[in-house]
């Protein structure tokens, strides 16, 4: 480990030790808020390995440009078109919006009590019963790798398809795009693409890790510029007329083949895509110097932002939308770029107001490939993933989790093969993403409701009466994107556009599972939380004088 350390500001006072339940409180011994987030980490079981540099607007940007507004919404605005216009585009886009608030607010509340890098995995493993702790966490664990993991190569492989659209709205003499013709970019074009942008984004956070968060904040004055230009421009020059309040606003007209409600809720999946990095940035928690306070203000900080953000951007484009039987037809699945063209009327100009988007896909990869090398290393910190050692260790000179990174780009690339079999492959990615990210928020959301809300209401974040409602529309909303994120986009499928999410969530369980039952079952235990909790035990029958066995953690769990 590098020899700097966390330049946290500490408060003299040490956390307190669990209580009979293990829970961790973040308070001072004397009653007031612990600053010294590596004391905190030491009670939670953990070595403080990565360097704190990170401020509550520092996670905010960066947790801002893990949405990616408006380069998530560009990239996915095929799918709410086809589920029914604009209504479905803008209305999906505040419904889903006001529900991952409700999301991050829940998880924010946790993460105030349990700030680790672990994040969700850790969270489910404290606040679970004793009996199903174990599994509970594993399970959640892999959900919260995988997602991170799928997530990101989803925004690698959008990056790249954008950006041949974002090429071809230059067109030869017979208007076909500059970048393979008529029939399109050449598959094998489009996968090398696809591994230039992920190694690209890989050596960025790698190699840039101390300017990151540099990055970010330039992000999100960057984003603001870009879509007040889009808008500007859009508005102002709309070389097709502009279209009516009603129509950018109301108009809704399915074309995906379902039935128009559940046409309506697929079309969520370009929000929900948007919206799925929501506890993504909990894996930074050991990099921020005040995790405890700050992830989770910065977490419903976002929320806000992303959705005053999104609006911004995608009003203005239904007031100029052009034909929607032409956007939905594009063999590309990129629409935002032929909309911007059609409006400004010129490539040129187009190619203008679309180079904020894609320089924001890059910064949105960085972000992605740190928070997902974060997550793996944590997981692997316990064990549970396969070749562990390897995985878990942080390189001294980079002070990161080198190794990790490498095996989730690796990952990433040996998926994006699917390109070849399937041109809906990005559909798949980006549903997997969204799948295994909600079920990992879910875990511990649902377990502290099973549990009473008890645990977390020592936090520094606690949501009080509000708490269970929240809780609820969060699961709620877990529920439907289950199912909602495995369908088509449109019926009927050919067998080539079959939406392989659901298989690749499988192969994903197989491998974990066959990893548990082969080693995890006797192996993994689980966060190093057997300690803390004995220390607890001893700390309060020593003020109590009534000792108790069934305040012990057991070695089992």
């Amino acid at each position: 480990m590098s020899a700097s350390k966390s330049n946290a500001t500490t408060s003299g006072s040490s956390p307190s030790p669990p209580n009979h339940n293990g829970v961790l409180e973040a308070r001072g011994g004397n009653g007031h808020d612990s600053d010294d987030a590596d004391n905190l980490l030491e009670a939670m079981g953990y070595k403080a390995e990565l360097v704190r540099t990170r401020s509550t607007w520092h996670v905010a940007f960066m947790s801002f440009v893990l949405a990616s507004i408006p380069y998530g919404l560009a990239t996915t605005l095929y799918y709410p078109l086809q589920g029914g216009g604009p209504a479905v585009v803008v209305w999906g886009w505040v419904l889903v919006s006001l529900i991952i608030l409700c999301v991050a607010a829940s998880l924010g509340e946790i993460t105030s009590v349990y700030p680790t890098a672990g994040g969700v995995y850790y969270q489910t493993f404290m606040l679970a019963p004793a009996k199903i702790r174990r599994v509970s966490a594993y399970i959640c664990g892999w959900c919260y790798v995988v997602g991170n993991i799928t997530i990101t190569l989803a925004v690698q492989f959008g990056t790249t398809l954008f950006f041949v659209a974002c090429v071809n709205v230059f067109t030869d003499e017979n208007g076909d795009g500059i970048w393979g013709g008529a029939d399109g970019a050449p598959t094998y074009q489009i996968f090398l693409t696809f591994v230039a942008v992920t190694v690209l984004c890989t050596l960025i956070s790698t190699y840039g890790n101390r300017w990151l968060h540099h990055l970010d904040t330039f992000a999100i004055f960057w984003t603001f510029a870009g879509i007040i230009a889009i808008l500007i421009a859009v508005l102002a020059v709309a070389k097709e007329g502009r279209r009516s309040a009603k129509y950018a606003l109301t108009h809704f007209e399915p074309t995906s083949g379902w039935p128009a409600g559940w046409s309506f809720m697929v079309g969520l999946l370009h929000a929900g895509y948007a919206t799925s990095s929501t506890g993504m940035v909990i894996s930074m928690c050991e990099e921020v110097q005040h995790p405890a306070t700050q992830v989770p203000k910065a977490m419903v900080i976002t929320i806000i932002i992303n959705t005053i953000g999104g609006l911004l951007f995608l009003v203005p484009l239904m007031f100029v939308l052009p034909d929607l039987a032409m956007l939905v037809a594009l063999p590309n699945g990129q629409p935002t770029p032929v909309i911007i063209k059609t409006a400004v009327g010129s490539a040129s100009g187009a190619i203008g107001l679309l180079i904020p988007i894609m320089v924001l896909a890059i910064l949105c990869g960085t972000a992605c490939t740190t928070a997902a090398s974060r997550c793996t290393w944590a997981f692997a910190r316990d064990g549970a993933i396969p070749g562990s050692k390897l995985w878990k260790k942080v390189d001294p000179k980079l002070d990161l989790p080198f190794n990790a990174m490498m095996l989730s780009m690796v990952v990433q690339i040996v998926l994006g093969a699917i390109y070849f079999g399937s041109p809906t492959a990005f559909n798949a990615f980006s549903g997997v993403g969204v799948i295994s990210l909600t079920l990992s928020y879910a875990a511990p959301i649902a377990v502290s409701m099973i549990e009473g809300r008890r645990q977390v209401t020592g936090g520094k974040f606690y949501l009080g009466k509000f708490g269970w409602v929240l809780n609820g529309i969060a699961l709620a909303w877990s529920a439907l994107a289950l199912p909602l994120f495995c369908m088509p986009a449109y019926v009927p499928v050919p067998v080539e556009y079959v939406n392989y999410a659901p298989a690749v969530l499988v192969g994903f369980v197989t491998i974990s599972s066959i990893w548990y039952f082969v080693w995890g079952r006797k192996n993994y235990r689980g966060p190093p939380t057997e300690s803390v909790g004995v220390h607890a035990t001893l700390s309060h029958q020593a003020a109590d004088a009534t000792p108790s066995k069934k305040d012990t953690l057991p070695k089992s769990c």
